[in-house]
């Protein structure tokens, strides 16, 4: 099997919808990876935090984030603790998350970047 470009995120976040029609329109062949419906393993985002690191795979600006518990927000100041929360409740994980048939990863979503990403990739 050969490997082929992978987006990570929920399908119903409106970024995502907008990173799906940008590679649908640029004719990309890609798998999309379900945070709800697939989950997440510990390995892959063993992978994730190894690559990107915690502090920017952890989504502190959504609704997931706001609706912690303040003393759980403030225990979250490791790889670990962030890894935790992140297998948890897969929802505060940054998206999308794209990643390159040779396993690189781009982290969140501009057209700009995404365009230059994919053309260094392909």
């Amino acid at each position: 099997m050969t490997a082929q470009w992978v987006m990570y995120g929920i399908k119903n976040c409106d970024t995502i919808k907008k990173a799906r029609r940008y590679l649908d329109d640029a004719g990309v062949d890609y798998r999309f990876h379900d945070y709800r419906s697939e989950g997440v393993s510990d390995a892959l985002l063993q992978g994730f935090i190894d690559l990107l690191g915690w502090q920017d795979l952890l989504n502190t600006r959504g609704t997931t984030w706001r609706k912690l518990p303040q003393e759980a927000r403030d225990s979250i100041n490791d790889a670990a603790s962030a890894k935790q929360i992140m297998l948890a409740q897969p929802s505060i994980i940054k998206r999308p998350l794209l990643c390159a048939p040779d396993g690189s990863m781009l982290l969140g979503f501009s057209e700009s970047a995404w365009h230059t990403f994919l053309q260094e990739k392909s």
